[in-house]
Order: structure tokens, then C-alpha cells, then sequence
């Protein structure tokens, strides 16, 4: 029997999910993922045109899109504490409504000032800490499904979730190429808020996971006074009562997930300097660098997003057979190296398209294992935590790269030598220090 379906000793026991509620919450988790990363793709994205729209040079662009990163961070940092708290199905509500309020302002921010957009695009945090909801809930009700080949795939399955994020940056390409000409930028940004809301509307018929049914159960009877059923429910499910006492921001940094806070987050700083330099800002480097239109680096990026989405489901697969940790280790390395050659490479439209297709396969790819590899890394009670302290880490590795992007370009330099120092070199060393995280058994999970 479960673990999950046993009594506590009044006869309370969390409600598991039927198979037809676990497949529903993977394509609802799927679709809000995929118009979340379409409204922080988006805006990167439309920045040159934002810009030209505005009068803002490379460098006030960049600008920006650092200190709005800023704001991501600590958005996406205080979702964490509020998901442990609240749960797993009012985080995904919360954070794809936000995702759609943000799309929907940005459409005004520009004409309000500098200062106002980056206030306005700082809400995407909360599209960008979805993903970390997301890797917290599957993460949890596919550790809890009796199904034995969802036990086996588990790592497989999430990728074809977690790959919303090439699927929502070939959205943002596509749509942009169509759509841009006929009802320009901030027609763009409205038409992103709709698909949002409408998911969101529909998450409302998600159920809770059962860890998190157990962890408020414990945390009801704490507050109620009666310690000792509180430990007994504890004991019944395998949770460490003491830990689930003192959980919060500060026991991610204890025991044993201090090594997952400190290692895991590292890289995933690293990391992101890259996916700011050739993801959010992908089009600006191309442009840049290889000198090609605006119009040919949009069909660029929905190529190359085609490719990543296929590096996801590799990632996803060969997590489940090699370890979590060395594929993405291992990915993320060859993304440094395949960046390397699309910067110094020539410039003609084959080679371009084909490393830099190949560099989004390893640099996005492997976080169809990341974020699930991050989730199994800490306990229930801290999961979102953990999760939300590590994936903060993202957007502080992209104001990095954009403060050192912008000094460098301020500088007189170019593209070319920012998207190296700050984009294909971080992405090497982020595989490089994955190495150093603990290995993870994936049936040890609950």
C-alpha cells in the first residue's frame, strides 16, 4: 500500500489524485508555463523595437532589461515562502494571473517612462517563478501516483512540460513575425494577456498534491496545540517533524540541502547569465554580431526554439537513465562551447542557424532535469523554498551579465565580446560546478 493512502489515527488520510487529475494537471501545468515564458521571451524579444520606438540606445536597452531582472529576482524569490504556505495549486493561479496583468501593462509601460516599465516588467517574476511552482507540484503528485510508468518516466514526462519554454519563445518569435506589423509592439503584449488569463481561470480545478495536504495537515494540528498528533501524522507519512518545525528560508540552508542551496544555485547564476545573453536578448545578439535583419533573426530564433524544444525531451529522457546532475552538467558544457562557435564563427545564415540551435539543445534543454532535479533535492516542507532561493538566482546571474553586457557596450565594446565573457564562458563553468551537487535516487523521493 501507498504510503499515501494510509489512516493517521483519527482516520484522516490526503486525498490522492486519479490518473485522469494527474494528466490534467500536467497539461494545465504545461500550457501555463508555455504563456508565462511567452511574456518573458516577448519582451526581450521586442526590445529593439521597443527601443527604436522610444529612441533608446543598445545601451539604455540593456539597461533596462537588467534592473528589470532585478525586480524579477525578488519577485520570484518571496513565491516561494507564499507556495509552502498557500500550496501548489493556488501558486500556479497566482503566478500565471500575474504573468497576464504584467503582458497586459507592458503594452503602457514604455510611454510612462524608463522607470515605470521596468516596475511593470519586474511582475514577470511571477510568470518566471511558475516554472518553479510547476517542478514543485509534478515533482510531488508524480512521486505520490501508484502508476509504475509514471515512476519510470517521471523525468521524461516533466521535460514534456518543462518544454513549454521553447514552445513559449517559438510562440513569441512566431506571433511577433505575424502579428507586429499589423497591430505593432503593444498589440503584441495584449494579445499575450489573453491565453494567460484563460489558463488561470481553468487551474482552478486543480487538486492539491498530497505532500502538501499532509504538510497543512501537520501545520493545523501545530498551531492547534497538539504537538504530539501533529508528530504521529508525521511519523505515519515519513516526514521529518523537526525539520517540518523549523522549515522557512533559513532550513534551506541547513543539513543537508544547504549543499543543493548553495551548489545548485551557484550554477543555475551562472547559467542564466547565458540565457540572458542568448535567449532573452538572443535577437540583439544576432543582429549585432552577425549583422543580420531583425525580420531574419525572429525566423532564427523559431528554429533554434525548435531544436530546443527537442533538446528538453533528450534532456528529459536521459535523466531518467544517466542521473539528473550529469546530464545537465554535461549539456550545459557543450552550450558554452556551441555559443563559442556561433560568436566566432561566420555569418552566414546556415552556420548561425546551426550553432546557435545546437547552443539553445544544451542550454535550455537540460533544465527539463534541473528544475526537476532541484525539487527532489529538498524536503515538502521547504520544496517551494528551496526551489523559489534557487531559481531567484536566475535573474541576479541576469543582471550580472547585463550590468557587465551594458559596461561593455557603454565602453565603446561589442556584442561579441559581452555574449562571450558573459554568456558562453558562464554557461561552461554553470555545467562544470553541477558536478559538484549531490547525486539524487529519484525512488527516494516522497
Amino acid at each position: 500500500m501507498s504510503i499515501y493512502n494510509k489512516l493517521d489515527l483519527t482516520g484522516w488520510k490526503p486525498r490522492q489524485l486519479t490518473s485522469e487529475e494527474v494528466r490534467y494537471a500536467t497539461w494545465i501545468a504545461f500550457f501555463a508555463w508555455v504563456f508565462a515564458v511567452y511574456d518573458f521571451i516577448l519582451f526581450g524579444t521586442l526590445l529593439p523595437e521597443i527601443g527604436r520606438h522610444f529612441q533608446w540606445g543598445e545601451a539604455e536597452q540593456a539597461e533596462i532589461a537588467t534592473w528589470a531582472a532585478v525586480g524579477t529576482a525578488v519577485i520570484a524569490l518571496a513565491i516561494g515562502p507564499l507556495v509552502d504556505r498557500l500550496g501548489r495549486r493556488m501558486g500556479i493561479i497566482f503566478t500565471v494571473t500575474g504573468s497576464a496583468i504584467c503582458s497586459a501593462l507592458t503594452a503602457l509601460g514604455g510611454s510612462w517612462g524608463k522607470s515605470p516599465l521596468i516596475l511593470i516588467r519586474s511582475l514577470s517574476g511571477l510568470g518566471y517563478a511558475e516554472e518553479t511552482v510547476n517542478a514543485t507540484y509534478l515533482s510531488e503528485i508524480y512521486a505520490a501516483s501508484e502508476d509504475p510508468r509514471l515512476a519510470k518516466r517521471r523525468g521524461f514526462i516533466y521535460s514534456l512540460v518543462q518544454g513549454g519554454w521553447p514552445v513559449g519563445a517559438l510562440i513569441a518569435a512566431g506571433l511577433t513575425a505575424v502579428l507586429l506589423p499589423v497591430i505593432g509592439w503593444q498589440g503584441c503584449f495584449v494579445f499575450a494577456a489573453i491565453p494567460a488569463l484563460v489558463i488561470a481561470f481553468m487551474a482552478r480545478k486543480l487538486k492539491e498534491s498530497p505532500q502538501f495536504q499532509i504538510h497543512q495537515r501537520i501545520t493545523q494540528l501545530r498551531k492547534a496545540g497538539d504537538a504530539e498528533q501533529a508528530k504521529q501524522v508525521a511519523m505515519t507519512y515519513g516526514v521529518d517533524y523537526e525539520e517540518h518545525r523549523t522549515a522557512g528560508i533559513g532550513a534551506a540552508f541547513r543539513g543537508t540541502s544547504r549543499r543543493a542551496t548553495l551548489v545548485i544555485g551557484a550554477a543555475i547564476l551562472l547559467n542564466w547569465a547565458a540565457i540572458q545573453v542568448f535567449s532573452v536578448l538572443g535577437t540583439s545578439v544576432i543582429v549585432s554580431v552577425h549583422h543580420i535583419s531583425f525580420e531574419n533573426s525572429l525566423i532564427i530564433l523559431v528554429l533554434s526554439n525548435l531544436v530546443g524544444y527537442c533538446g528538453y525531451l533528450s534532456h528529459g529522457w536521459m535523466g531518467d537513465k544517466i542521473g539528473r546532475r550529469n546530464v545537465i552538467g554535461l549539456g550545459w558544457m557543450l552550450g558554452g562551447l556551441s555559443f563559442t562557435g556561433m560568436l566566432f564563427g561566420p555569418s552566414n545564415m546556415p552556420t548561425v542557424v546551426g550553432l546557435y540551435s545546437l547552443g539553445l539543445f544544451f542550454l535550455i534543454g537540460p533544465y527539463s532535469a534541473a528544475l526537476f532535479f532541484i525539487s527532489e533535492s529538498f524536503p515538502t516542507s521547504i520544496r517551494a523554498t528551496g526551489g523559489a532561493i534557487i531559481h531567484a538566482m536566475g535573474p541576479i546571474g541576469a543582471v550580472v551579465a547585463g550590468f557587465g553586457a551594458t559596461s561593455v557596450l557603454s565602453a565603446g565594446g561589442d556584442w561579441q565580446t559581452s555574449a562571450l565573457y558573459f554568456g558562453a564562458v558562464p554557461c561552461f563553468l554553470s555545467g562544470v560546478l553541477m558536478f559538484a551537487a549531490r547525486h539524487v535516487r529519484p525512488e527516494t523521493v516522497q
